[in-house]
């Protein structure tokens, strides 16, 4: 990938803000949707070779809840994601 932190999708740009070893831009423009737009974060895991994005909103969204609040991140990491799966976030930058 480089070493960009910055990445472009669906004319939409984030910043990698964590697990920049393991963003894979490919991959991630194969799965995300507009689905994800609405999110201020996204968090991708690999499990067994396979990408899930889940979105998470900035605590002071009003859209937000304990699932999708960015502050419950590590929680969701540990109770949802596979032990030791790699892991990346994405914060979408204002336009």
């Amino acid at each position: 990938m480089g070493c960009d932190v910055m990445v472009n999708l669906l004319d939409n740009k984030y910043e990698i803000i964590r697990g920049k070893e393991n963003f894979d831009s490919e991959t991630v423009k194969s799965f995300f949707t507009d689905y994800f737009l609405p999110f201020d974060y996204i968090l991708g895991d690999y499990a067994y070779d396979k990408l899930r994005l889940k979105g998470f909103y900035d605590s002071n969204n009003k859209k937000v809840k304990d699932f999708n609040n960015i502050n419950n991140l590590d929680d969701y990491i540990k109770k949802y994601c596979a032990y030791g799966a790699r892991i990346f976030v994405l914060k979408k930058l204002k336009k």
